[in-house]
């Protein structure tokens, strides 16, 4: 049976992550509190972040700005998109 998680992004009770998806105290929390299609939602956003941004997950400042993205888009006002993204018709 799948582990149910009432979801901070989506606002209802959804299937849960099976495992952390990042480390530490931050993976832990989104472990905790969303769910699978949440984390899918963040992984659409955080890949126009690096190709809009020309980010390098490699680099150390550009981890930094996608962590704190990512804490914002779970537990914050939400992640803005890139004023230049302009979504594919």
């Amino acid at each position: 049976m799948a582990r149910m998680v009432n979801c901070i992004k989506l606002k209802k009770e959804a299937e849960g992550l099976e495992k952390a998806p990042y480390p530490g105290e931050l993976g832990q929390r989104i472990f905790d509190s969303a769910s699978k299609e949440a984390w899918q939602g963040w992984l659409r956003h955080q890949t126009i972040l690096l190709n809009e941004n020309r980010l390098s997950p490699i680099n150390p400042e550009h981890r930094a700005f996608l962590e704190k993205a990512m804490e914002n888009y779970f537990f914050g006002d939400g992640a803005e998109l890139p004023v230049q993204f302009t979504p594919a018709k």
